[in-house]
């Protein structure tokens, strides 16, 4: 099990369509499994979980590293690393979180990540049509 998953949360809330997920990383000086740093345990995490993202018919659809806090509490709100992940349906997102495959490279997740919250966002508005 995940620590921390909101399952319940998502699964009450409407499934009609596609959701976005809002990824922000704050992560580790050094892998808590001592093999390279937080970075370096994030990016083997990347290599095994987009497997199961793709798997699923989810994208990585931006990504960007984090630079400061403009506005709000600059310790408390510092983020290493954004992503944004879409996903067919909140149930593939929870099927991809509860499989054996994606427990797996969750250890590289937790072994990089000193923080990682993950918002999922509906999309109100968009300036461009999509592709």
């Amino acid at each position: 099990m995940i620590a921390h998953l909101n399952e319940k949360t998502l699964k009450d809330l409407p499934d009609a369509g596609p959701v976005t997920m809002l990824n922000l990383m704050r992560f580790r000086e050094r892998s808590l499994d001592g093999n390279g740093s937080g970075w370096d345990a994030y990016l083997r995490y990347s290599a095994l979980a987009i497997r199961q993202i793709k798997a699923r018919g989810g994208t990585i659809i931006w990504t960007g590293d984090a630079e400061a806090v403009a506005l709000g509490e600059a310790d408390r709100h510092r983020w290493d690393y954004v992503a944004l992940v879409t996903y067919p349906s909140r149930a593939a997102f929870l099927d991809m979180m509860g499989s054996s495959e994606y427990a797996a490279a969750n250890v590289e997740r937790e072994n990089g990540c000193a923080d990682h919250a993950i918002v999922a966002v509906r999309e109100t508005y968009r300036k461009f049509d999509r592709p």
